[in-house]
């Protein structure tokens, strides 16, 4: 806590904060729903021990939800085995005495909410590995399907042009610059599907939030976009010739919006801006929707069996009757063609990927170069890191009340310029922590509808429809 920011931090007891409403209306919600997928696994459980185990985990969750809903005090995590359990109760004991659910500090209670969750799944014997989230996150992801699909096409239709290019006239840095551009903006928006938010999004309002015309509205929505520089620093890493030049990904989201960090990363390597990727998931199940070494492998299950994936009713459409549409042989090739694309680079060690549980700690990344030294010296050898998401980027500023007007590189401390790292953030704002803003723009967006007015609380912020894309230089 001494090296997080020497500012206020958002807290669950300040009624002008999204904070307030997460932790009484957003999290109750949660973990219903996991206890919901808990149960229904119990239920199917036809080993008696894991059914025993199981059904002392819906116990657990259930107390952990009335904990929540009547502001308790919060407890030390249990040793679960996991060396961070020591970090989060050291910070828990310095929080002062009898820290409660709703009056403490935002980001570490929701961390330490989800750390609660996997311990107790964690202490078991047979549901170590369970991902109570994962029934969401493949549901989501089938619901996707428009978006998959058209950008499967766009995908697969980019590189083969990208392909006759390099044969013919000389690169156009203009034309690539733009393309970098959208595959960047893509990979922003593809955080519209972050379940942790979107708690009770029907189908068709998951495919609004997706797919080209979405995109296209939402440009004007882009308040900060530094995309230009991080694509200059990019061009000139591989124009200097310099043979190795990695790409790092602190992933955020499963599903749909891993997808199209799938699609950036693959746009990346063939275009040659980046020689490897390393993408960085979670090591427990996190924030509902964020990606796990599992989820990787699910998703490229999926696309290698996409009619099976796809066409295969769920429990939801068995009851209602619904049979989905088939795939046309055309989409079918184009889902496919992804699989071995992603494949290879993964097969070839070009997209790598490395889980840490730094990502699931519960402070801010101001702390790295002190608690984590090891990632932050390897992070330096990456060419450019990019953090994904709204988490990552309260993470990265310390989720403290910054002024608006406050410069990105000044806001994430000991990780700015100097640091030795070149940061991009791609994040929708879906929480009240914002900096980079132009003087004036924070009040402007506050006087417009929903935006929160003179009530003191920035709830422009706080429903994804506007985004800040922020590049720090480490140099």
């Amino acid at each position: 806590m001494e090296l997080d920011p020497k500012l206020p931090q958002y807290s669950t007891g300040d009624k002008t904060s999204f904070a307030w409403e997460t932790a009484r209306r957003r999290w109750p919600i949660i973990i219903t729903q996991a206890i919901d997928d808990a149960y229904r696994s119990v239920a199917h459980c036809s080993d008696p021990a894991k059914r025993d185990e199981g059904k002392k985990i819906v116990e657990d969750l259930t107390r952990l939800k009335y904990e929540v809903q009547h502001d308790r005090v919060m407890t030390p995590i249990p040793d679960d085995g996991y060396p961070d359990v020591t970090t989060y109760n050291t910070e828990l004991a310095q929080l002062g005495p009898n820290p409660t659910w709703l009056s403490s500090p935002w980001l570490y209670t929701e961390c330490y909410l989800f750390r609660r969750i996997s311990s107790s799944f964690a202490l078991s014997t047979h549901w170590k590995n369970y991902d109570v989230f994962a029934r969401q996150k493949i549901k989501t992801f089938r619901s996707s399907r428009p978006a998959v699909l058209e950008l499967a096409t766009h995908y697969k239709d980019l590189l083969s042009q990208m392909a006759s290019a390099a044969k013919g006239s000389p690169p156009n840095l203009e034309a690539e610059q733009l393309l970098f551009q959208e595959m960047c903006e893509i990979c922003l928006w593809g955080n519209a599907t972050d379940l942790s938010l979107l708690t009770s999004l029907t189908y068709e309002d998951i495919q609004k939030l997706q797919g080209s015309e979405a995109r296209k509205k939402a440009e004007q929505n882009i308040l900060v976009n530094d995309l230009p520089a991080a694509f200059s620093h990019l061009i000139s890493a591989k124009n200097a010739g310099k043979k190795e030049r990695r790409v790092d990904i602190i992933l955020d989201n499963a599903g749909f919006e891993l997808f199209v960090d799938l699609i950036l990363a693959g746009y990346l390597l063939s275009a040659g801006l980046a020689t490897h990727v390393v993408l960085h998931p979670k090591s427990i199940p996190w924030f509902v929707s964020d990606v796990l070494v599992s989820d990787f492998a699910s998703l490229l299950n999926a696309l290698a069996a996409p009619r099976q994936f796809y066409e295969t009713q769920s429990e939801e459409e068995e009851l209602q009757g619904n049979v989905p549409e088939k795939l046309t042989e055309k989409q079918v090739e184009e889902l496919f063609f992804l699989f071995q694309s992603w494949s290879q680079f993964h097969a070839e060690g070009q997209l790598m990927l490395r889980p840490n549980r730094v990502w699931t700690g519960p402070g801010s990344f101001w702390r790295l170069p002190n608690e984590a030294k090891d990632v932050v010296e390897d992070l330096k050898e990456s060419e450019l890191v990019i953090f994904k998401g709204d988490l990552n980027y309260r993470k990265l500023v310390g989720d403290a009340a910054w002024d608006a007007t406050t410069p990105f590189t000044e806001a994430i401390g000991p990780l700015g310029p100097g640091s030795g790292l070149n940061i991009l953030a791609l994040r929708t704002c879906k929480a009240d922590v914002v900096v980079g803003l132009k003087a004036g723009e924070d009040e402007k967006l506050k006087q417009t509808e929903g935006g929160g007015g003179d009530s003191g609380a920035r709830k422009w912020a706080w429903n994804g429809k506007w985004a800040v894309v922020s590049f720090s230089k480490g140099s």
